[in-house]
């Protein structure tokens, strides 16, 4: 099923289609996921994983909300829209500097995941207006 396909059916959408907001959407749900998979796998781990479980579970919250925000196109509330676009962006640079700081595959996976993220997060922005 496409995101995109989904979001540009909406009666309000036309020509307007924010295809550079899409794929944000898109990267944020996959981050929550991600982050979320991530936290799960840091309970597994023998070593104290407590702040990276942390980071993850928060950002997975954020993430899910901005994607949620991103796909509503019925009437516009642009300045909370943009508002989340930054929060996500900031709060997956710090999950991401936090699950670097280990050597767990899941964790790089979670970083770089959180990275791509945060960057179409602040590529989004611009567009949004």
């Amino acid at each position: 099923m496409s995101l995109d396909k989904m979001i540009a059916l909406h009666p309000q959408v036309g020509d307007d289609f924010n295809a550079v907001l899409a794929t944000a959407a898109r990267h944020a749900m996959l981050c929550a996921e991600m982050c979320t998979s991530c936290a799960d796998a840091c309970v597994a781990e023998e070593m104290d994983m407590a702040q990276c479980i942390r980071s993850c579970l928060d950002c997975a919250d954020v993430c899910a909300a901005t994607a949620r925000l991103a796909v509503r196109r019925t009437a516009r509330n642009v300045d909370a829209l943009r508002l989340m676009l930054e929060t996500c962006a900031r709060i997956c640079e710090l999950c991401g500097e936090e699950c670097a700081r280990h050597e767990h595959e899941h964790c790089r996976l979670c970083a770089e995941m959180c990275r791509e993220c945060a960057a179409d997060c602040r590529g989004a922005l611009p567009t949004v207006q």
